[in-house]
């Protein structure tokens, strides 16, 4: 703790520093868990410092992704739990550099609050570092910004970024793609962390927040506060090691847009991911808010994972050993397309 610093006048402007050096100090036990041989000093520096082991690699590639959690965050605010939060975090960032072949090495967050409740901010963190540990990322720093004025006291927003790194000739580009190469679904843990949005109108949740914690038959008897809250699935280390022995042509995060958006984002130009509709294990929660919203199964399969939080695209000689190792990897991977001629790069039917 930082004894001699303490300023009345910033605090009654809205701003404790003391709470803040509170909040690295709860923090800590849940940093030290992330710790990997790249880590290099302590957090509390002004930098976070990482050691790059390129033994075995002939043109190292850095691979970074930032993003944050979008409007799940009111959801975790609204039942008052701040530890799963983070995961997504986590999950949204590695999860796309994944996508590029990259292992991911550390990882840094940013909350800004309205208010700085060190228990809250701690707990936010230790869910930033289970998704770290998922990952095997190290959590190297953050920053906690207090903005009293222009965030209420409750209120707070999470973002971060990670880096990652591949072999150059080793990134996925999907140029090798080609017809008749098949299409391999991950399923989902829930909604992850896109669509939040539209969620939030199905329900109601900004003005009748109450229909959210009774028990819902459609979802096995969970609310659909508890349903929503659903931490984002990481798939790093399942997909790490399928790269290890799998020839992997492209690999698709399905985030917001769902898949008209992402999966496209794999495909080359000339080719189509063609996706049988039928084949998607679409879960209950994405049938209860297309129900209750009365949205057209367009509008759900262009916002929404529908259950499949990444796709990957191998060649069909491939597919057997794909999906051993997949499964292997706690993934219940399933096939849901193939790989056909065509300009529109996506077709659902």
């Amino acid at each position: 703790m930082h004894n001699n610093s303490k300023s009345e006048s910033y605090a009654a402007a809205g701003v404790d520093i003391t709470a803040g050096y509170k909040a690295v100090e709860l923090m800590k036990s849940h940093i030290a868990r992330t710790k990997n041989e790249g880590c290099l000093d302590d957090v509390g520096g002004f930098g976070g410092c990482f050691g790059l082991n390129l033994a075995g690699m002939e043109e190292p590639v850095l691979v970074s992704g930032t993003d944050g959690c979008g409007t799940k965050v009111k959801m975790a605010i609204l039942m008052d739990k701040h530890d799963t939060i983070g995961i997504d975090a986590v999950a949204m960032c590695v999860n796309d550099i994944i996508c590029c072949g990259a292992k991911p090495l550390f990882f840094l967050d940013y909350i800004a609050c309205g208010k700085n409740i060190p228990e809250k901010i701690a707990a936010i963190v230790s869910g930033v570092a289970e998704g770290c540990v998922q990952s095997g990322a190290a959590l190297i720093g953050g920053e906690t910004a207090e903005h009293p004025g222009l965030m209420p006291v409750e209120d707070y927003d999470l973002a971060g970024f990670a880096v990652g790194i591949v072999d150059k000739k080793k990134i996925l580009d999907n140029t090798r793609m080609e017809t008749g190469d098949v299409v391999i679904a991950l399923p989902s843990t829930g909604i992850h962390s896109n669509g939040f949005s539209l969620v939030r109108r199905v329900f109601d949740i900004d003005h009748n927040p109450d229909n959210l914690y009774a028990p819902n038959e459609a979802l096995g008897g969970k609310s659909i506060a508890e349903t929503l809250l659903t931490p984002t699935r990481i798939y790093v280390t399942s997909v790490l090691s399928l790269l290890e022995k799998v020839d992997v042509k492209g690999i698709s995060h399905i985030t917001g847009g769902g898949f008209y958006e992402n999966i496209p984002r794999s495909i080359p130009d000339g080719l189509c991911a063609k996706i049988d509709k039928s084949a998607v294990r679409i879960l209950p929660i994405f049938r209860l808010i297309a129900e209750v919203g009365s949205i057209p199964e367009r509008d759900m399969f262009n916002t929404f994972n529908m259950g499949v939080g990444m796709s990957i695209v191998v060649a069909k000689k491939d597919v057997d050993t794909a999906l051993d190792i997949l499964r292997q990897n706690g993934e219940d991977a399933y096939i849901i397309g193939e790989i056909i001629e065509g300009e529109e790069k996506i077709i659902l039917e």
